[in-house]
């Protein structure tokens, strides 16, 4: 499946006439304005009077740097485009450069005080950036999730059309469908050859060559276009050049994306732009540090959760005959195979009753939305995921990380092909990008999907992102059965 987030933008020339950008995008940037204003202000006002205390004779061009550090600060994230319609409500970006102006905006006052020879007051200027910095995201984290909320209710949605051959396609669209937060709503597609007929309920408006047309039609704001053999250099080119007097956004998703997308790079030989595709990084000292965080991780997890693992347990004893943890036979890195823990969420003849059951799954995964072996506690327990807190002994030991695939069964395992064994090569995970997108409302392909592309692109920063948004996928319990 292609991975929406690696969509990149290849159009960004000037139009002649620019299309007015659409109301909601507006209303968010404005309230980033004010939000980052705010911010700087709140600091400012903090930073002095820790500080100073008082408005006294030498604390007087720190009042008036107060006053200027908002306006100041507003500026600094303009021109480092922090407000971009293009970086609102996914991906990084937006919260790296707003740490860009935090970096510059203390650099800046460093070398205008050495420069003039002024003694600038260190402890307001160690107090007032850093916390405009931290005030800053969290208020940018806080409209992020605010639009995402409004994006699921179907509002604030760009309006695309997408060319390519129809399952790719199609996978998009169920896709944007699943996971409503990337603000993408297919409302026309472009197919090779055209015809009349709907790609996931989609209506089909033409050919690859109609693209330009279509996004009248359909009163679009952006163009997808999808890997195919049709579209090459020579016609995107074209279409990049037709879509520019409507600053129509054009954004492709080239097939190697799938897996290789964080490690290319662009090379230039021969004035060509050449991709660079590095291997991925499956041992060596990258390994050593993830093994360290996992394990220093599940040690602090387990003592400060301590009381609650002891009051899980008590009321899992408690909920009726049988063991208090679930133990099972589960396959690890490079096939070997280990005993995962998880309290115990089911009857004790689970396995007995499970021949007369018939799973909801067509692949190689057993789950049903609504097993009756599971326990009205069992079912608490699942929804946010707090069954699975005893595999943190199994993240200690080494058997599994706090980030990876899922942990397969051996009768899953032997089911492989060879493309899914890859999973193999890195240990499972308590969670993963599984978990964060849409746990088991997805599909085996769409299971198996994820995982790859994770053994594929694994690194500690894309650990530390899964595992923050663990805790939204968590509280909201959705897809947990």
């Amino acid at each position: 499946m292609r991975d929406v987030t690696a969509l990149h933008v290849v159009s960004g020339s000037v139009p002649a006439a620019r299309v007015r950008e659409p109301g909601w995008v507006r209303d968010h940037r404005a309230r980033a304005v004010v939000a980052d204003f705010g911010c700087a202000s709140l600091s400012a006002a903090a930073a002095f009077f820790v500080r100073f205390g008082e408005v006294t004779p030498y604390a007087v061009p720190y009042a008036v740097l107060s006053a200027a550090l908002p306006v100041v600060w507003v500026c600094v994230v303009a021109l480092n485009r922090a407000y971009e319609a293009r970086l609102i409500g996914l991906g990084p970006e937006e919260f790296q450069r707003v740490l860009q102006c935090g970096f510059m905006v203390t650099a800046a006052l460093a070398v205008g005080a050495y420069a003039t020879k002024t003694d600038v007051a260190r402890g307001y200027v160690v107090l007032a950036v850093p916390l405009c910095t931290v005030l800053t995201l969290l208020a940018r984290y806080g409209l992020r999730r605010s639009l995402h909320r409004r994006r699921a209710r179907g509002a604030c949605m760009r309006r695309v059309v997408a060319a390519g051959h129809r399952a790719a396609v199609a996978e998009l669209v169920e896709r944007l469908r699943r996971e409503r937060y990337h603000g993408m709503e297919v409302v026309g597609v472009c197919v090779p050859r055209g015809g009349g007929a709907e790609v996931a309920g989609v209506p089909v408006l033409g050919g690859l060559s109609d693209v330009p047309l279509v996004v009248g039609q359909a009163e679009a704001d952006t163009v997808a276009v999808l890997a195919c053999p049709e579209m090459d250099g020579a016609a995107l080119r074209r279409l990049a050049w037709r879509l520019e007097k409507t600053c129509t956004d054009l954004v492709v998703a080239p097939a190697l994306m799938e897996v290789a997308g964080p490690r290319t790079s662009i090379r230039p030989v021969a004035g060509l732009p050449l991709l660079h595709v590095d291997h991925p990084e499956l041992a060596g000292l990258r390994r050593v540090l993830k093994s360290l965080f996992d394990r220093a991780g599940a040690g602090l997890l387990l003592v400060a959760g301590l009381p609650l693992l002891l009051a899980l347990a008590l009321a899992v004893r408690m909920s009726g005959p049988g063991p208090v943890l679930f133990r099972q036979t589960r396959v690890g890195r490079d096939g070997a195979e280990f005993t995962i823990y998880k309290f115990r969420t089911m009857v004790t003849d689970a396995e007995r009753r499970k021949i007369a059951l018939v799973s909801d799954d067509g692949g190689v995964l057993f789950k049903i939305r609504h097993d009756p072996r599971v326990t009205p506690l069992g079912a608490w327990l699942r929804r946010h995921s707090l069954d699975e807190l005893p595999q943190l002994i199994n993240v200690l030991r080494g058997d599994m990380s706090l980030v990876g695939p899922r942990p397969p069964l051996p009768e899953e395992v032997a089911r492989y092909g060879d493309d899914v064994r890859r999973r193999l090569l890195v240990r499972p995970g308590m969670t993963g990008l599984w978990q964060v997108s849409g746990r088991s409302d997805l599909s085996w392909e769409e299971s198996v999907t994820l995982d790859l592309r994770y053994v594929e692109n694994w690194s500690l920063m894309l650990d530390l992102q899964i595992l923050w948004k663990t805790w939204s996928a968590v509280a909201r319990g959705a897809g947990a059965y």
